[in-house]
């Protein structure tokens, strides 16, 4: 994985995020309160054009809630296409 900046790398955070959450058939609002962080974090977060920086506990609350390892946020969408 390389990214060639932040929000690139915020970018394909962001849709893997969503992506997990939708598969799991939550809502941003089910996320926030089952990962203890703000609705309006994970709004950021999920935002196309997000700018954020994450840390690593807040993606490992998620990756939590989503029952995914937190390697899975870091890879492009068309890697994960393919495998789920």
């Amino acid at each position: 994985m390389h990214f060639q900046n932040d929000t690139d790398l915020y970018s394909v955070i962001g849709a893997n995020i969503k992506h997990y959450r939708e598969q799991r058939h939550l809502t941003q609002v089910q996320l926030a309160e089952q990962a203890k962080i703000s609705l309006s974090y994970i709004s950021k977060i999920e935002a196309s054009g997000c700018n954020k920086s994450l840390s690593i506990s807040v993606l490992n609350q998620i990756a939590n809630v989503l029952d995914v390892e937190i390697i899975e946020f870091f890879k492009e969408k068309s890697t994960y296409d393919t495998n789920n």
